[in-house]
């Protein structure tokens, strides 16, 4: 007879194995720690924690960093993903956005504008959340694999970065208006439309907020 609680792991278990892939891919230390670092040493097996925190100890890496992993990635024989947005106010229609990007190849990167850029792309009064905390909510969903901010309007200095297989755009978008797409192309990527129809938007989510509570006064 099994113990009661033999063969369960904790949650926070079963979080590092996702986060870092481990139990997908069999070599954790191909996919985005290099030997010798404090994230990974080749003597941590599954406990190899490969989250999106990156080695400053931050939940976003730098377009430098997050260059880096992509290489040792693609070295590994992954398919890189990349998405990226705003990302003001999470709603349920990035999180399928997310999950959608996903499906598409072995790890997604998330690239997040920054807050100057936000400003320029979406007004005054914007962004509501930095960018510092608008990744860390994202590096927090189960569909995200590491989190990159950019200064940049576009993601175009980004994808010539991680070179990703695959640029994944919302609904909002087609093929041939997705602004990096020349860029996707010049370096072997595809572009492809993902996630649901765009009911869900973070502006409608302000303004219903500012209504309901001018009306609650």
């Amino acid at each position: 007879m099994r113990r009661a609680g033999a063969g369960r792991r904790d949650p926070g278990q079963r979080r590092r194995r996702h986060r870092g892939h481990e139990a997908r891919n069999g070599d954790p230390c191909a996919l985005g720690a290099s030997p010798g670092t404090r994230r990974c040493d080749r003597r941590c097996g599954w406990q190899c924690e490969l989250s999106a925190v990156s080695a400053r100890g931050e939940p976003e890496l730098t377009v430098a960093e997050a260059a880096g992993i992509a290489d040792r990635l693609r070295a590994a024989g992954r398919r890189i993903v990349l998405a990226n947005g705003v990302f003001d106010l999470l709603h349920v229609g990035h999180v399928r956005y997310l999950e959608a990007a996903r499906a598409l190849g072995d790890v997604l990167f998330v690239g997040v504008n920054g807050d100057a850029a936000v400003a320029r792309l979406k007004g005054a009064g914007r962004p509501l959340m930095p960018a510092r905390e608008r990744a860390e909510v994202l590096a927090a969903l189960r569909a995200v694999d590491h989190v990159v901010v950019f200064e940049e309007d576009t993601a175009d200095a980004l994808v010539a970065a991680i070179r990703p297989a695959i640029h994944a755009k919302g609904t909002d978008y087609t093929a041939e208006t997705v602004p990096e797409r020349e860029t996707v192309r010049r370096h072997g990527g595809r572009v492809v439309i993902v996630g649901d129809p765009k009911d869900h938007a973070t502006r409608d989510a302000i303004q219903t907020i500012v209504e309901r509570f001018a009306r609650a006064r």
